[in-house]
């Protein structure tokens, strides 16, 4: 999803109310600041979709959560963001109609685009490395079939990639699926030709 910039701080207070006054609106909140998430691509949408799924046929009868794009994640008591999809293994995060949050994350997805990719990679990176309880950062590309996991090792995160032909390992949450089932039913590329790598 793509975020636009309220033009000025908020409370959390400030933030939950505007988020109540307009249901059909997302706003990510960030120590103050406000961001307005609007929609995507097809593609990003279907793989999204399709990340959602994999991850809920993989974990089975696990005692884990799926959410997708519609669930807040609490990253801290200031920060507060819409993955595309997310995990958590705790039993506060038990779906109820009152939780509106993702309290424990252990795992966050972003699905790329060209107007987010940089925010993904840079800033909600540094924003997931930070809270403790996510153990995994997954990025799904939507130019190419193409994902990079970022995995928690101690104090450090280390680096994964995985290609069309891959089977995805996700160690927080003990399972694997092939890759290509995130980009069933869309026409994304397994990789770039020529004439896209150059516009790269």
């Amino acid at each position: 999803m793509v975020a636009q910039r309220e033009p000025r701080h908020m409370t959390v207070d400030e933030w939950r109310e505007l988020e109540r006054a307009n249901p059909d609106n997302k706003y990510e909140y960030i120590d103050g600041q406000v961001y307005l998430m609007s929609g995507g691509s097809l593609a990003h949408s279907r793989i999204g979709s399709n990340t959602v799924r994999a991850l809920e046929d993989a974990l089975g009868n696990e005692p884990c959560y799926v959410y997708n794009s519609d669930a807040s994640v609490s990253l801290s008591e200031m920060r507060y963001t819409y993955p595309d999809a997310s995990v958590s293994c705790d039993p506060r995060d038990q779906p109820t109609t009152e939780q509106i949050q993702v309290q424990a994350p252990r795992m966050v997805v972003e699905v790329l685009s060209d107007s987010t990719e940089g925010i993904d990679r840079i800033r909600k990176a540094n924003l997931y490395h930070a809270c403790p309880t996510i153990q995994e950062y997954m990025l799904i590309a939507t130019k190419y079939q193409a994902v990079e996991i970022q995995r928690r090792a101690g104090d450090e995160w280390t680096l994964h990639l995985f290609g069309p032909n891959d089977e995805i390992e996700l160690a927080s949450i003990g399972v694997h699926f092939p890759l290509a089932i995130l980009y069933r039913g869309t026409a994304v590329p397994a990789m770039l030709n020529d004439q896209d790598k150059s516009q790269v």
